[in-house]
């Protein structure tokens, strides 16, 4: 039996927005619903129950903001990617506090949706059908509930920034991870580090798993870091 086809949700008020959302999205294969304003969208969200939410945050009668945030309120647990112009800061903080699980800054390319969209849905369908507790490879052991790792029997100190690195990747197991995607879910996008900072952190996390675990973490050059997927 085949996966049914998601079905995206679009909430853009300016149609031709909209309108060269839902088409690229349609050539992509999925199944697209819209709405052209926050109200609409929410009420549209709640009724048919779509796969995953992609919202646009300034709009008329409700703006993006309260839109995911109704959803959270409402325990609707469906992944949110939202629209944000260029540079402000401020629009992504208050996105992913009201509940968006991600954010794509205007303007963008076509293959950087799909690409946002896909791995969103890929996380998602991953975390409902398992809970990330402990994973071993080779001679590593990560206890991701007590914050615990062993290499060879022997207690491995992790900085709460290399843990998140950690949980970050495997989480995305197969899936690049840019090196922004890493400073916002693990600094947050208010901090100031620079994409140097992940090297850094990246380099420090491969030396302490060693060379069995660590040479997992693949360098996708150009863009980020992925953890092999094989035996996850």
């Amino acid at each position: 039996m085949t996966a049914p086809t998601p079905r995206i949700l679009v909430i853009e008020d300016e149609t031709p927005m909209r309108t060269a959302l839902a088409d690229a999205l349609g050539s992509a294969g999925f199944r697209v619903l819209t709405a052209a304003d926050g109200e609409a969208g929410l009420k549209r969200a709640l009724d048919e129950q779509p796969d995953l939410v992609l919202l646009d945050v300034m709009m008329p009668r409700l703006d993006g903001f309260a839109v995911a945030a109704e959803l959270r309120r409402l325990g609707r647990d469906l992944p949110i990617l939202m629209l944000t112009a260029k540079g402000q800061i401020e629009d992504r903080v208050r996105g992913l506090d009201r509940g968006a699980d991600d954010y794509l800054i205007k303007p963008f390319s076509t293959g950087e949706l799909l690409a946002r969209v896909r791995a969103l849905l890929r996380r998602f369908h991953r975390a409902r059908g398992t809970t990330l507790t402990v994973v071993e490879w080779a001679d590593v052991r990560v206890d991701f509930a007590r914050l615990e790792v062993r290499r060879a029997d022997k207690a491995v100190h992790l900085t709460a920034k290399e843990f998140a690195l950690l949980r970050l990747l495997v989480e995305s197991a197969g899936e690049a991870v840019s090196r922004e995607q890493c400073l916002d879910r693990v600094w947050g996008v208010t901090a100031f580090p620079t994409t140097r900072t992940v090297d850094t952190h990246l380099a420090s996390l491969r030396s302490k798993l060693g060379p069995a675990a660590g040479s997992r973490i693949r360098t996708v050059h150009g863009i980020g870091y992925a953890w092999e997927a094989k035996d996850v």
